[in-house]
């Protein structure tokens, strides 16, 4: 290994200049109000990454609209006015620590299992969602089929994810990335067996990846030029983590290159439930993080498992992505970078640091505790 870690190198990003190829990944704490108005222990939440040598910060999935786009209850938005000023305050105690901002913006879709707004829920087509709800995250049984989304229905969602990137400008925000990943209505729209349209959003890839890249264009055309647009995408699901896109590496090329066509500034390859090694190798050898980077020239978030020094190495020497996103790893050590330019071991992963009813910090001492 060099003396300089890859990953402890800068990198540009739109207008900022990062320090390091680390970010925060986009983690649900359901932390927020009822009514989704971030709270001073979010501010405080987000805040010590930066402290800790994230150079970017990535928000966990925000509901960009007062409609069907909530997931979880306590999940907090960017839909109202509340919403927006609450917000400045997060983003204003990241910036003071040093850290790029970014808001992740999802619509739930099909697989919203909490919504104070209404208790309907639409998707692509009338599919019920595979597996069942999350415990973790207030939910139980099987999923409720939800209702085919109408012309109108999909107009509404493209106009809310632009709305949510004007109120993230105004709360503060250096930038948005679209939730197209996991398993929520845009990755549903994706998702072969979600999507059974036989219009132009339903059959090729081209035509599923449709809406993702209208919202895209959306928020490319009312937020400023140096805000950046980015966006997130899985094959896996938090409902299902063995699925594939059926054109392989073509369907990958198809989708990268509408995003890209777009406006999208930046392209996050995510993980669920498997690591970057299980998911992300093509029949062809080569990885779908490098395609992307290939398709595009855009930078590529690399996420799952990247808190691995030597995978994280790989990665960025072979030339499979840009930047690393950490999630489970970064609640243990939300000082992360600063271990690994010190050669410090990592504090391992507490399930109990998901619960936000639980203190980070004491679940974090509770680990300590077990280590000693």
């Amino acid at each position: 290994m060099s003396t300089t870690h890859p990953a402890l190198t800068p990198i540009r990003l739109g207008k900022h200049e990062l320090s390091s190829r680390y970010a925060v990944a986009p983690m649900t704490r359901v932390s927020a109000s009822p009514e989704g108005v971030p709270t001073a222990d979010m501010a405080d939440y987000y805040a010590e990454f930066a402290a800790g040598g994230f150079p970017l910060v990535i928000t966990e999935g925000v509901y960009p609209d007062a409609a069907y786009s909530q997931g979880y209850l306590n999940q907090p938005g960017l839909a109202r006015a509340e919403h927006v000023e609450a917000w400045r305050a997060v983003t204003g105690a990241v910036h003071a620590a040093g850290g790029v901002v970014i808001a992740q913006l999802m619509h739930a879709g099909a697989l919203s299992q909490g919504n104070r707004y209404t208790s309907e829920r639409i998707g692509p087509s009338a599919v019920q969602p595979r597996g069942e709800m999350m415990p973790e995250y207030g939910g139980s049984g099987p999923w409720p089929v939800p209702r085919e989304m109408s012309a109108q229905d999909i107009e509404d969602v493209v106009d809310g994810f632009a709305a949510a990137a004007g109120n993230a400008v105004a709360a503060g925000f250096d930038g948005v990335e679209v939730h197209a990943a996991n398993g929520y209505l845009l990755d549903q729209f994706i998702t072969d067996y979600t999507n059974k349209r036989t219009d132009s959003y339903g059959g090729p890839m081209a035509n599923r990846i449709r809406l993702t890249a209208d919202v895209t264009r959306a928020i490319k055309a009312v937020v400023p030029r140096e805000f950046v647009v980015g966006v997130r995408l899985s094959q896996t699901k938090v409902n299902d983590f063995t699925y594939r896109w059926p054109g392989g590496e073509r369907d990958a090329e198809t989708a990268y290159t509408a995003l890209a066509a777009a406006g999208a500034d930046y392209l996050h390859i995510a993980s669920e439930g498997r690591n970057w090694l299980d998911t992300a190798r093509l029949v062809s050898g080569r990885t779908l993080t490098s395609v992307a980077r290939e398709v595009t020239g855009l930078p590529v978030i690399v996420n799952g498992g990247m808190h691995d020094v030597v995978l994280a190495e790989r990665v960025l020497d072979e030339g499979h992505g840009d930047l690393l996103s950490i999630a489970r790893a970064a609640l243990a050590n939300p000082d992360l970078p600063h271990r690994v330019a010190k050669g410090v071991e990592l504090d391992r992963f507490d399930h109990g640091m998901l619960d936000p009813t639980v203190t980070l910090d004491n679940a974090r001492r509770r680990r300590a505790g077990e280590r000693g």
